[in-house]
């Protein structure tokens, strides 16, 4: 394990933890601010659509300008959008914070570039689940103490501790070196590889993967203190849960051929959904968050995919347009979810799994990519 690759597993892991206090609780904290579960979806949609305009952007700058610059620039900014949450006593601020917030999402593409350039003797898919799993270590810690503070204090305190786990991640991320801006060679300085029927038919599945897996999960933690009649203190439990499930999961399958733990990866979350709809008590439950960890699990599992069908000079690109492609579908299933939990709150967990259900079978069925692989 190369130094580079130790500090950004240490980054992500305080980073998932500062996180964990407050990003599950989110739809409860929104509706004490008096946002109806519409408002909620579109204000998640919103967050996504934040999203999807930095990740190409992201991407060609760390292949031109290097990734190192924009790590920095993202966890300073999500500082500051923490804050602005913490701040936040009404509505408006609440949600200036949050599109804040979002926009810090634009380091996902140098993350995972910067991440499998850094892995060392790591497979592409083991690095990226590694790290994912780190990240889901601290989640599952900061949700337990998130619960616990939420429930006591209220959940404003919870972003004021996030903003200061924030600020020590920050710190870490400053102690990973810069990598050398990788050179094409002559015949690879095109883009036609994004046109590729391949590489196109790929990003559909992992628009509509991506789409089924967050219906269902969207207004999770607001079903199950009001459907089911559960406390933030139990919630913040569950939720720690469901990262020891991204945390195992990504373990487990990262010893896989990226395909088949892209697929398995799907099937975790289609059970979380069944066991939340069809579920009746803690034990359904508990078993429903710790396989909702796959959806984490299957998003590391497709930027492993993307990275064997270009060259490596192109990969920050590849990654943008792939977060992108997934960042719309963020924008795209917490309206239907919002939709669908005003018009019968279980209705988020039948279309949820039936959607799962068709991605699992077109991601296995698709053609092989074992000969069309790149350097």
């Amino acid at each position: 394990m190369s130094r580079d690759f130790l500090f950004i597993a240490l980054a992500m892991f305080t980073w998932g933890m500062g996180e964990g206090m407050y990003i599950n609780f989110q739809p409860i904290y929104l509706s004490e601010l008096g946002a109806s579960p519409t408002q909620i979806g579109g204000i998640i949609s919103a967050f996504g659509l934040t999203m999807m305009f930095a990740h190409i952007p992201a991407g060609y700058l760390s292949d031109r300008i290097g990734r190192k610059p924009l790590l920095v620039v993202a966890w300073a900014l999500g500082i500051v959008g923490a804050g602005v949450q913490a701040l936040a006593t009404t509505l408006p601020l609440l949600i200036a914070g949050i599109l804040l917030y979002g926009f810090t999402a634009f380091v996902s593409s140098p993350l995972s570039s910067y991440i499998t350039a850094a892995r060392g003797r790591f497979s592409v898919g083991r690095a990226l689940t590694f790290i994912s799993a780190g990240y889901n270590l601290g989640a599952m810690i900061g949700a337990g103490l998130g619960g616990r503070i939420g429930e006591v204090w209220g959940l404003r305190y919870n972003y004021f501790v996030a903003c200061a786990i924030f600020v020590l991640s920050t710190l870490l991320i400053f102690f990973t070196g810069p990598q050398p801006i990788e050179k094409s060679v002559a015949q690879d300085n095109g883009n036609g590889w994004v046109f590729n029927p391949r590489f196109l038919f790929f990003l559909g599945i992992v628009f509509l993967a991506t789409f089924a897996m967050l219906l269902p999960q969207t207004l999770t933690s607001k079903f199950l203190q009001e459907e089911r009649a559960l406390s933030l203190d139990k919630i913040g439990g569950l939720y720690a849960l469901s990262s020891v499930g991204v945390v195992i999961l990504s373990l487990a399958l990262g010893q896989l051929p990226v395909r088949w733990g892209f697929v398995m990866a799907q099937l975790a979350v289609g059970i979380f959904t069944v066991s939340i709809w069809r579920g009746n008590g803690l034990f359904w439950y508990s078993a429903g968050l710790f396989l909702m960890g796959g959806f984490r699990t299957a998003r590391s599992f497709a930027m492993a995919q993307v990275r064997s069908m270009v060259h490596g000079a192109k990969m920050g690109l590849a990654y943008g347009l792939t977060e992108t492609v997934a960042a719309s579908a963020v924008v795209l299933a917490p309206l239907l979810a919002g939709y669908l939990y005003t018009q019968n709150p279980v209705w988020m967990y039948v279309f949820g799994a039936g959607g799962i259900g068709f991605s699992i079978l077109v991601s296995a069925l698709r053609p092989s990519d074992a000969s069309h692989s790149m350097v």
